[in-house]
């Protein structure tokens, strides 16, 4: 709604990830740079966790864009609910029937990959969502990840997954799970020159060349959002809704203020203390 009246293209802080404003800030560029890396040396198991609101589905697709050639893409985006649904649900994605005896998949697995190593293409597949898989359908991704040449993997398994993926992973009957993760990287909450940047990018991409939050304001809603870039989208985007509405061509103080105060997430500022936001 309000597009036209600030000059933009496009909405810049739609919460559906969009690599098309995606900016390289070093949390996100850590772990894409660092999971196509352990890709490359030809690793089994890599772990990317995050709070939720970091921004593990750009992350994501940002890697499925930059997947070298070689690379057959196998893309789960929701968990399995247990071992067997995950092969099948493997299976179906290699283009492999999975109608049968489940015994067998591992086996037509297996094959499919050697196949597939010997016409030069290597499996990855993604597993988002997977804090919420449980024991067996680990143990499956385990035993799928002991599959090799005398040389190399025939599968890499690229895990995203929230914090508790990683206290899911601390307990001690899944040590041998844990022992096969060769690369973590972890998506940190924005700092505050990082959530500066990351505003200025969303704007300017979307076609906007003067500036729409003061210091203050971007300050306030670093403050407010703890660097999660999804309280970030919301908040901006509340304001601006906000200095739309009040016919305004900058979200000053009283529009970020009331984004916070509609946010769910949000962290409220002390009201009597606004100098400890940045506000005068």
């Amino acid at each position: 709604m309000y597009l036209e009246h600030f000059g933009m293209v496009s909405a810049p802080f739609g919460l559906t990830p969009n690599t098309h404003f995606f900016h390289a800030l070093p949390p996100h560029l850590e772990a894409i740079d660092t999971t196509l890396a352990a890709l490359g040396m030809g690793e089994g198991i890599i772990q990317i966790t995050g709070e939720v609101g970091t921004g593990k589905t750009l992350v994501c697709r940002m890697l499925i864009n930059q997947l070298p050639a070689h690379f057959e893409l196998a893309y789960l985006p929701t968990p399995a609910e247990s071992g067997p649904a995950l092969r099948i649900a493997l299976s179906r994605e290699l283009g492999l029937a999975s109608e049968g005896d489940n015994s067998l998949l591992t086996d037509r697995l297996q094959q499919a990959l050697l196949a597939r190593k010997a016409a030069g293409k290597t499996v990855v597949v993604l597993i988002d969502e997977a804090q919420a898989l449980p024991d067996d359908a680990l143990e499956a991704i385990r035993l799928l990840g002991n599959l090799e040449t005398e040389q190399e993997k025939l599968l890499h398994i690229v895990l995203l997954g929230q914090p508790e993926l990683d206290r899911q992973l601390a307990r001690h009957e899944l040590r041998q799970f844990r022992q096969r993760i060769t690369f973590r990287s972890e998506l940190r909450p924005l700092n505050l020159a990082e959530t500066l940047a990351y505003i200025e990018h969303r704007l300017q991409t979307a076609g906007i060349q003067h500036e729409l939050f003061a210091l203050p304001q971007g300050k306030a809603i670093w403050q407010a959002s703890g660097g999660i870039p999804r309280l970030i989208n919301q908040l901006c985007h509340k304001a601006l809704i906000a200095a739309y509405s009040e016919d305004k061509l900058m979200a000053g103080r009283e529009e970020v203020l009331v984004a916070i105060r509609d946010t769910l997430g949000a962290r409220q500022p002390r009201w009597t203390y606004p100098v400890l936001w940045g506000w005068q």
